[in-house]
Parts: structure tokens; sequence; C-alpha cells
């Protein structure tokens, strides 16, 4: 844990990629553009995991698995689907290796080459709908509410750990209703849903909003998202929500008969979160020295290291360190007691630093003896000696006070990063500065590349709380009815 560090002002992708390796995270793996996550990393991706299927299942969704192979002729049913992904799919063409005649080693069999190629899956709509085909005859089918926790391959070539691998885990939900309204309206809950576990949980504040029609999942007649500000000053795209109209219904002919018998097709949505959000967590409120993570994500709450000198001095301690770890254990506080004599103090120290652990406990021979222990906070790096007695409930309070204090320094770096211009030449500024601007457009398409092409700058949403007002459009001068959020992005 020693040694020379790039900090985030040196080179802010540097010192994410040597973050994510030093915090043992997750690391390359042989496989080009995929990645190995770590124990330590799937353990925060498990608490993430954990929390969103609950809410998932508060809000009526269960949880199913659909295979990983798609048939190709089901991409070709809905055709923005399938041009959309097109470009990033993995291919299965043959179903059997066998030895080289030469002894080289193995080779694809010519002769066990499929009828129809398979697709890894991208996504899983296509293969979903074609189910819900055979699930769905009357208005007593419906709602289908199902979420899907799964891995999926979109072939990336220049890739980054957690933010963009060929090879990713997710939940996708995928639902079917028996109207309009009731498929919009789940669309709207699971952004919310998403939302509340951005900021509650991840500390992490968004912006919630539509995407403009050529940002839209393809397929989808609607996407909603939440956007976050990275403390480089680029925005990331945190999750998304689709109201996916009657389009993948009618491509694999999934109707349903109403109340008075009538046909008509079924209204769907789909919506995921990925490991991407571990990239979001990292670079949301994580610092020079390492990671940074909010108590209610944290593996490891509190953190315990003994300081002694002697055997009856460990014995002591460990003692002291057993009643904390009952009285956690009763409040539901995750605790680890570091009594690892190979390694010393201060690398423990530096090791749970590295690591982000919220809450850091010490205690020596005189702590002992004045009946104190020293707790450390990670977010702020300060220190204080703190009675012994009751020293369970003062850490309580803190991790609360930590996870909001978290989330406070998030937003108003967010605030301050946020801002308006009414001109392009005021919008390139602020773009290459970094950070929200807010600015009118004229929906057009066609700026809305212009501007990208100039700037590197997308247009991130159309928050959701925009106020419709007329402008004139930062680009090209002509009428806007509101302003929509543009950042660099991930």
């Amino acid at each position: 844990m020693s040694g020379k560090h790039t900090t985030r002002k040196q080179d802010y992708s540097k010192w994410y990629n040597e973050l994510v390796q030093r915090a043992d995270l997750a690391e390359h793996s042989d496989v080009r553009g995929c990645m190995i996550i770590k124990p330590y990393g799937f353990a925060i991706w498990e608490r993430m995991k954990e929390v969103l299927d609950q809410k998932f299942k508060e809000t009526g969704h269960s949880n199913a698995y659909f295979p990983l192979f798609i048939p190709k002729s089901y991409l070709s049913k809905e055709a923005s689907h399938v041009e959309g992904f097109a470009k990033e799919c993995a291919v299965v063409t043959h179903y059997r290796l066998k030895n080289a005649e030469d002894g080289s080693g193995v080779v694809v069999d010519p002769k066990a080459k499929l009828e129809e190629e398979l697709i890894v899956r991208p996504t899983s709509e296509t293969i979903i709908w074609n189910s819900y085909r055979n699930w769905i005859q009357s208005y007593r089918d419906l709602p289908i509410l199902i979420n899907q926790w799964a891995n999926v391959v979109r072939w990336e070539m220049r890739t980054r750990l957690f933010l963009r691998t060929a090879e990713f885990l997710w939940q996708e939900g995928h639902t079917a209703h028996a109207t309009n309204q009731e498929a919009r309206e789940e669309t709207a809950r699971m952004l919310e849903v998403y939302a509340d576990f951005a900021e509650q949980y991840m500390a992490m504040p968004v912006v919630k909003g539509r995407k403009t029609e050529s940002e839209r999942f393809a397929g989808a007649e609607d996407t909603l998202c939440i956007e976050a500000l990275m403390q480089d000053g680029k925005a990331l795209q945190a999750g998304t929500s689709h109201f996916l109209g009657q389009n993948f219904a009618k491509a694999f002919d999934v109707k349903f008969a109403d109340k008075e018998g009538k046909l008509d097709h079924v209204w769907a949505t789909s919506w995921g979160v990925s490991t991407r959000l571990m990239g979001a967590l990292i670079m949301s409120h994580s610092d020079d020295e390492g990671l940074v993570l909010p108590p209610l994500l944290a593996p490891i709450q509190v953190v315990g290291i003994p300081i002694y000198r002697s055997p009856e001095d460990l014995e002591k301690i460990s003692d002291k360190f057993e009643l904390l770890r009952l009285a956690f254990k009763n409040k539901g506080i995750s605790f680890k007691y570091d009594d690892d004599d190979n390694r010393r103090p201060g690398w423990k120290f530096s090791e749970y630093e590295t690591k982000g652990v919220p809450v850091r406990l010490a205690m020596g021979p005189r702590d002992l003896e004045n009946g104190n222990i020293e707790v450390a906070r990670r977010d702020t790096k300060t220190k204080e000696i703190v009675s012994f007695e009751g020293v369970e409930d003062f850490i309580e309070g803190l991790l609360k006070e930590i996870q909001s204090n978290l989330f406070e320094k998030a937003d108003t770096f967010r605030k301050e990063k946020t801002s308006d211009a009414s001109d392009f030449a005021t919008f390139k500024k602020l773009v290459n500065k970094g950070g929200f601007v807010s600015a009118h457009w004229d929906g057009t398409e066609e700026t809305e590349n212009k501007i990208k092409e100039e700037t590197q700058a997308t247009i991130r949403c159309i928050p959701l709380d925009q106020v419709e007002e007329a402008g004139a459009c930062v680009y090209s001068g002509a009428p806007s009815k509101g302003k929509v959020l543009f950042a660099k992005a991930y």
C-alpha cells in the first residue's frame, strides 16, 4: 500500500485505473476487453445488488432467468433494435472443437456449423418477448413484472475497468402491461427506484431526465435516465428506464384479449443498471489516498486495529474489541477485527484507507488504561479519542453522518459545476472546464450532432423538472422551448 500514486489532478484517468487495482476491486483478464472482479469489488457489487433486488421486489417484481444465447433471427424482428446492437454482437457459429491433425491443439470442427448462428446476449428484449408470446393470452395474464440478474456482452475495443468492458454484469427488468398508461407509469416508477438508490445509498446526486431521440435505447419510444457528475467534470449515465410502446409486442406478435374480448398488442418497458455503478461510486467520492465508500454500501463499515507490545496487551485489547463486535452485530453494523500479527498497524491503517472503510478504530495499552478508543473517519480523515463506554452508539451516529456528508459534498460539487450558457462561445468555454452546461437547444438532431462534433459534448438529458421557456438555441439561434443539459461524458 506504500509508494507514490498518481493524483486526480495529475492524470484523472490514470488515478482511476490505479485506484481500482490498489483497492483490490478488479483487474484486466487475459480475455481482451474483459475484467476479473476481485472479492472486495464483488462484495460491493453484491451489496448494491442486495439493496436493488429488495427495491424491485417491493415494487412487485420477481426474478427469472433467460438464456445467454439468442437466435440471430430474433434480433432481425425489431429493425431499430438490431441496428442499435449489430456492431456490438458476439456471434457463435460452431458447437464443437476437435484435435488438430498435426497435434498443435484444438481447432473448430468445420462439420459442427450451427444451422442458425447464436448471438451472445447484448440485452434480452428479443428472447424475453418471444417467451411472453406464450405466456400472455388475456388481460388476466397482465402485468408481467420480471427482473433478471445476468451478464451481457457488447463488443468493446476501448475498455476501462467497470466503466466499459466487453462483458459486464447487470440487471434488466422487462415488463408487460395492458395499457399505454400503465407502461409509462412503470417506466417512471423504476427511474425513481434508481434515483433513490443513487442518492440514498451511493450518496451520489443525480439529474432525472429524458434522452433525446438520437440517444434513446434501440427500439424504445422513450428513454428516461439518471445522470451523475464525476469529480473530473464528466457526466456518467448511471441508469436508464425505457418505454418500449408496442414495438416488441408487434415484432413478436404478443397480443392479449381485454375484458371486452378485443385483441390488442401488449405495452412494454425495460430498465437496467450495471457494474458501471461501481465506476460511478469510485469517481464520485474517492480521493488521492484511495477509495471512499458510503457506509450503506461498504462491505466493512468499521475496522478495529489493536496496537500492542505484549501478548498480554493483545489479549486485553481483543477482549474489548470482542465486546464491540457483539454490540455492532446487534446494530447490524459490519465490523472486522484485524489482529493479524504479520502486518504492522501503520500498514493496516494505509490498507483500510485505500479500501475506503468508513470508520477505523484503534486501541493501545494507554487507551485501555484510560477507557478510551481512537476513532478515525475516512471521509474527512479526522481522528478523535472517544470513551469506550457507549462507543457503539457514537459509531452508529457517525456512520449516518458520513453517509450524509458524502452526499452533501457531492451535491455541492455538482451545483458548483452546473452553469448556464446563452451563446456558443461561452458554451464552449464552460464545456471545456467540465461540468453540466444548461442551454437552449432547437430540438433538431442536426444541431445536436454539430455541437458534439465541435465540442465533444452531448445532450445528457432533457431534465424532467424542466420548465418550458422560450429562448434561442445556443448553437443555431433557432427558437427553443426549453433548456437541456450538455456535458462531456463517459
